[in-house]
């Protein structure tokens, strides 16, 4: 396919009327996608699309039109010439846009993914072999992620990755369960039975009578997972340059008020490490990193091309939102985490977090799945469904006892159209005084 989109990019931009600036964006995804339940499988299928979209520019006039291609040259070639005969109709229709921005200068840059996946009935066999005897519920998808971009001005920009996202949970009954997470590049079957060992253990701890705790403040531990919940809503809007200089940002407090997290917290949107492609769909190259916040103390927005021209400042993103956010971590060992708990709660997951109060980043949400009231650093029995009510600022402000040390790479299970690329690289966090209000 990247012959084919160069092949195709070459007779479009071959085509073009003086003044006319063409940009191209090809998108593919070949994936597999298994459902389980009671760890059988109950359904199989596979997934190949391909799309095309085409950006029209001139006399600071932009229009656009997204077409499915099917990889014959001929066909596709007729496909896109007659959504670019419509862009040229509609382009004198529309007005002129201040904010129009796409790169200029020539970045070619080309990434082919390696496949260390294992064939999608290998990884299943495993996991029902790994699961046998638990009543595991689940989606497996796995597979190659494409992305080409092509303008008139000669730049060529190619990106290819391989990568899985496994997404379980292991039901003791009703609503007693322990969901599990693993997603990555690299297929690890003994990770994976790791993982389905401590489920095991911990179903046990879930046939105990639950604990029901009053409101009140404890002392917790977050789970990578649970973190990661806190940071999906944070990063819509926290990080972006336009909610920045509009004061909407959840982050008000850091920006104007001078306010800081501990200084163990470093947060960076990681290009580098990001399964997302390293150039923007206009046509900028992404810098390796963007330091968010460094050392507690806020640090860059992340600025997309609107942004930057309305601003005037560099793009390095393509979203103003997190794809592959990085936390550093700490000195706490994972297994010395219930240890350092004592006596509180252990928070696997979270669900239903929205903010109560943005200008103070207070968010509220449930605990959900397997969370543990533990004493003397073991846990005792599942803790009753609470709704917590908490500021991030304190969460990883004054309220932050330790990170651990070891971090969990997250993905982002949306399959909306296609599967996300998006990304979080996360430490546990032991926290004081933390607030559940019933």
């Amino acid at each position: 396919m990247e012959i084919h989109f160069r092949q195709l990019s070459e007779q479009l931009c071959g085509s073009l009327k003086d003044g006319e600036v063409l940009l191209l964006n090809y998108d593919g995804e070949q994936s597999d996608f298994v459902r389980f339940n009671r760890n059988r499988i109950r359904q199989a299928g596979h997934v190949r699309q391909q799309s095309l979209q085409l950006d029209l520019i001139q006399n600071q006039r932009e229009a656009g039109a997204v077409i499915q291609i099917n990889g014959d040259l001929r066909s596709d070639v007729y496909q896109a010439e007659r959504a670019l005969q419509a862009l040229r109709r509609r382009l004198p229709q529309l007005p002129q846009d201040p904010y129009l921005n796409y790169s200029s200068e020539w970045h070619d840059t080309y990434l082919l993914g390696k496949d260390c996946l294992p064939p999608t009935h290998e990884a299943v066999d495993q996991i029902i072999d790994c699961a046998a005897g638990l009543d595991l519920v689940g989606l497996w998808a796995g597979g190659e992620m494409t992305h080409g971009f092509a303008n008139s001005l000669g730049q060529f920009n190619w990106h290819s990755n391989f990568n899985f996202n496994f997404d379980w949970s292991v039901y003791l009954r009703d609503d007693k369960a322990v969901k599990q997470n693993y997603a990555g590049v690299d297929w690890n079957p003994a990770y994976l039975k790791q993982k389905m060992d401590f489920a095991r253990e911990t179903l046990k701890l879930l046939g105990n009578t639950p604990v029901t705790i009053t409101p009140g403040r404890y002392r917790v531990f977050l789970a990578p997972q649970a973190l990661y919940e806190l940071m999906s809503l944070l990063n819509w809007g926290g990080f972006g340059l336009k909610s920045h200089r509009t004061a909407t940002t959840p982050l008000i407090k850091m920006v104007r008020e001078g306010v800081k997290l501990d200084a163990r917290v470093t947060l960076t949107e990681n290009h580098a490490d990001s399964i997302a492609a390293r150039f923007t769909r206009s046509g900028f190259i992404k810098p390796d990193a963007v330091p968010l916040i460094v050392n507690g103390e806020y640090g860059e927005c992340l600025a997309y091309p609107r942004s930057a021209k309305e601003y005037g400042t560099e793009v390095n993103c393509s979203v103003e939102h997190p794809q592959s956010l990085e936390m550093e971590g700490g000195a706490l060992r994972q297994d010395e985490a219930l240890k350092a708990l004592d006596t509180g709660i252990y928070i696997s997951n979270l669900w239903y977090c929205n903010y109560s109060d943005r200008n103070h980043c207070r968010i509220t949400g449930m605990t959900r799945f397997a969370c543990l009231w533990v004493e003397n650093g073991e846990p005792v029995a599942p803790l009753n469904v609470m709704r917590f009510d908490e500021s991030v600022l304190d969460i990883l402000g004054a309220k932050l006892v330790a990170l651990t040390w070891e971090r969990e790479r997250i993905f982002d299970t949306s399959t909306y159209e296609k599967r996300s690329e998006s990304s979080a690289r996360l430490p546990g966090v032991l926290v004081n005084d933390f607030s559940f209000t019933l």
